[in-house]
């Protein structure tokens, strides 16, 4: 079996990860490779890829193409690929088709965001002990690398100990262990909690690595003298200084411009993930200087972000040449040009305004209440209220909003007119592996295979119907 030859637990951590310390997370769209080259540059030992859809994943020869296959680079090693899944079997077709090109698989058990609930996978899995034991199980016998894990913290330090120890004992060789609860997310962010992961690091046997408060490179060395761990991971840190790991921060000019020549030297790469990081390289500067905001919104290639760039220093270094009593002031600890963390507000207590109790009041909902029934403006969002003056008669209200029927398959809605009553996906499968038609879907792979056999044939068969040998030769897979 695989899981006798191939390196466990430290030794996998101190051979195959060479001892890794520095970690940079994986980032949806945001841990591509020219930002994982660029963090290795600046001190980070070991990095995850963005995180991957199992189902996707095995489908879709273009996704594994585009974001593994064609990262491929001598200089991104260490690297462990991540997966969200919650179905052993094609969690394990993923990993089978990954492995070749990382240096071990990581299940996502701590996302917590609103299309991983939607998804059944990352946090949400989290009470599901039995299935996850089943798919981490099945991963160590099959793989050839290593299997690891990257969790969330229960409310209940006892708890959170016993969930690790069940991954372990299945056979997961590296924890992470963010020390945030599920719901700690969004403006609920706070603070995470270093000792759920001192607690897990002392309970376990495997390599355990520590996510969460992670701003500075003393962040860093402190977290590892209170928990214990092995290595530190950092997420939003990275984004904001990728020089983090160094423990220097670097002008956000110096670190966007190697961005992107790391970009243009190793295409292809999205202009989203590329805008993407330079909103959060430049985040203070761009709350001053808001119409350069626009300008970066608005770029359309690589070289207009370089330029928004240009200007963006351009105007930091006339202000840096000024005395520095005359420098636009911010309350953060540098100047608004240097590369340093972003820090999210508090949660606000409805009970306190201006630092004052405020006078008793009935509770109230902080969502922002439903939209009337007639559409008003005045209960629409701003983004809405833009999606209205487009399009005057669009309808907001849930209530009055037409009930999608179901793809009998997958769950997407259906198409109105599909002759099988499925999605469009699904009616295109459908259609080509029974030869059929379906108007509906505008699919014609009956029609095309009739017209193709009378062409090979001169006229046709006599009954209309061509023989399945033909037709097998007549058709390519669309898919």
């Amino acid at each position: 079996m695989c899981s006798m030859t191939k390196p466990r637990g430290f030794e996998f951590w101190r051979s195959t990860l060479k001892g890794a310390r520095y970690v940079v997370a994986p980032m949806v769209d945001q841990s591509e490779l020219a930002w994982r080259l660029l963090s290795r540059r600046h001190g980070a030992e070991l990095c995850y890829t963005p995180m991957l859809h199992a189902q996707v994943f095995v489908r879709d020869a273009n996704y594994r193409r585009e974001n593994l296959y064609s990262e491929v680079n001598q200089e991104d090693r260490p690297l462990i690929a991540q997966f969200c899944a919650n179905d052993p079997e094609v969690f394990i077709q993923a990993a089978l088709l990954a492995q070749d090109y990382c240096d071990a698989i990581d299940l996502n058990l701590g996302c917590p965001q609103m299309i991983a609930k939607r998804g059944h996978y990352g946090v949400f899995l989290q009470d599901e002990w039995d299935l996850l034991e089943k798919m981490i199980k099945l991963a160590d016998e099959k793989l050839a690398v290593p299997i690891t894990c990257k969790i969330r913290v229960f409310p209940e330090i006892e708890k959170t100990v016993k969930y690790a120890k069940v991954l372990e004992k299945a056979g997961c060789q590296l924890l992470t262990v963010h020390g945030r609860t599920k719901d700690q997310k969004g403006a609920l962010t706070g603070i995470a909690s270093w000792k759920h992961i001192k607690a897990v690091r002392e309970a376990v046997n495997i390599p355990v690595f520590a996510n969460g408060n992670i701003q500075h490179l003393s962040d860093v060395q402190r977290c590892m003298e209170e928990t214990g761990v092995q290595g530190v991971m950092s997420a939003e840190g990275n984004l904001h200084n990728p020089a983090l790991f160094e423990g220097c921060s670097p002008p956000v000019w110096e670190m966007a411009e190697e961005y992107l020549e790391v970009v243009e030297k190793h295409p292809p790469c999205s202009l989203s993930y590329v805008r993407a990081h330079i909103f959060k390289l430049w985040h203070h500067t761009l709350q001053i200087h808001q119409d350069l905001r626009e300008e970066l919104a608005k770029a359309k290639n690589v070289a207009g972000i370089a330029e928004v760039n240009r200007q963006l220093k351009q105007r930091c270094q006339e202000e840096m040449a000024k005395d520095e009593s005359e420098w636009t002031r911010t309350d953060l600890p540098f100047p608004h040009w240097i590369c340093q963390p972003y820090v999210r507000p508090p949660p606000k207590d409805p009970n306190t305004e201006n630092g004052q109790k405020a006078p008793e009041t009935k509770a109230v909902s902080v969502k922002r209440a439903l939209e009337d029934s007639d559409g008003s403006n005045d209960s629409l969002s701003k983004n809405k209220q833009k999606k209205k003056a487009r399009n005057p008669n669009k309808n907001f209200c849930p209530e009055l909003k037409p009930k999608y029927i179901k793809c009998e398959q997958c769950g997407n809605p259906k198409g109105n007119k599909c002759v099988f009553s499925l999605c469009r996906g699904c009616c295109k499968r459908k259609a080509f592996k029974e030869v059929a038609d379906c108007p509906g879907h505008g699919l014609r792979f009956k029609t095309k295979a009739l017209k193709q056999c009378n062409s090979d044939t001169g006229g046709g068969q006599s009954n209309g119907k061509p023989n399945s040998q033909t037709v097998s030769t007549a058709v390519h897979d669309p898919l």
